[in-house]
């Protein structure tokens, strides 16, 4: 031990952080407890992850993200299954929540895992998405406050969402229930006098049916999650052109604003591979954070909470609100042009896997 005071919220020697610190901003603040920190040798991948965990945390630790001018409206999309859509819809949503953003996350997945990870009760017979959907209930009447982040709200998906798509088929303007439905909510909030929402994301099952048209004519912006392994691009040229299609015909504010990488495993080859080739074809919208394998991750639904709630020193839960900073400062008032970009974009042509 050196005897030297230690800051007990960062656990950095008093010392070695300049005296002259009154003055400093919060960002001057952390980056000089950041820059104070010893570097780790790469040759020590453990030691080097311990590092730019802890760099990571003082960064962002308590920090409160930029709200957007207005209401977001993002779905998460991919008709590949087991690629991260709820995992990263759930986690998002609440890591901008714990940052003083207030979310609502619609679990428009007959699965209803959204609902399951922010412990949503969605058994048969509870009011859900499928009765805004197919009975036009008023969304109010389904959504659920969070228990343990209270700026978070979910509309579950119950069973009963299974048969959506069929029943949804001989409904008149079937496309356009859920922004119908999403337009009347927040208009009643603003009647009401409640604080807006800033974020509506929209899990989505991993198909191109009926349920995720209508998060796409819902929305402005499509999040897409790619899992770091081969064939990563395999559908995604379809799921572009089913965009381009709501677009063309239903939603021409619709665009893919964010591409996240998950399942990302630094050590091998492959996972750098494949995310090297996503930023090769979607240099603006990827996210420079990367998404890792971890089983805090996975472990987190089980105990019916986010990564964000289980375990918030964690790798995968600093990956997380790390990703979500990233998305709220693109859509922030001012945001710088690179940013903007992001979220109005043309979409890429995408390799065949012949090509590949």
């Amino acid at each position: 031990m050196t005897g030297e005071p230690v800051d007990q919220q960062d656990h950095v020697p008093q010392s070695r952080v300049s005296r002259e610190t009154t003055d400093w901003s919060d960002d001057e603040r952390r980056a000089a407890i950041i820059d104070s920190l010893p570097t780790a040798d790469e040759s020590t991948p453990l030691a080097a992850q311990l590092a730019a965990d802890a760099r990571r945390r003082i960064d962002l630790h308590g920090r409160q993200f930029p709200r957007p001018a207005t209401t977001r409206v993002v779905t998460v999309a991919n008709q590949k299954g087991g690629v991260g859509k709820t995992t990263t819809t759930v986690n998002i949503a609440a890591a901008l929540a714990q940052a003083g953003l207030n979310v609502l996350v619609i679990d428009n997945d007959p699965q209803g895992n959204a609902s399951t990870a922010l412990s949503i009760d969605h058994r048969a017979g509870t009011p859900s998405i499928y009765d805004v959907l197919v009975d036009d209930a008023a969304l109010q009447d389904v959504v659920q406050q969070s228990a343990r982040i209270p700026r978070l709200w979910c509309a579950p998906a119950t069973i009963d969402l299974s048969g959506a798509e069929i029943e949804l088929v001989s409904m008149v303007a079937r496309e356009n229930r859920l922004r119908n439905a999403i337009a009347a909510y927040l208009a009643h909030r603003e009647s009401t006098g409640t604080d807006r929402l800033d974020y509506i994301l929209i899990d989505c099952p991993p198909s191109l049916g009926l349920l995720t048209v209508n998060a796409f004519v819902a929305a402005r912006e499509v999040l897409i999650p790619i899992q770091c392994e081969y064939y990563a691009l395999e559908g995604l040229s379809q799921l572009l052109k089913n965009v381009q299609l709501i677009k063309s015909h239903l939603n021409p504010v619709l665009h893919v604003s964010t591409i996240a990488l998950t399942m990302y495993d630094a050590r091998t080859n492959l996972a750098q591979q494949v995310a090297a080739e996503v930023r090769e074809h979607f240099p603006v919208q990827t996210l420079r954070t990367t998404i890792p394998r971890s089983v805090r991750i996975s472990e987190a639904p089980s105990y019916g909470q986010t990564v964000m709630t289980y375990d918030p020193g964690s790798t995968g839960a600093l990956s997380y609100l790390a990703a979500a900073r990233e998305i709220a400062e693109r859509g922030a008032p001012g945001a710088p042009a690179t940013n903007a970009a992001a979220l109005a974009g043309e979409h890429p042509r995408i390799p065949s896997t012949e090509e590949n």
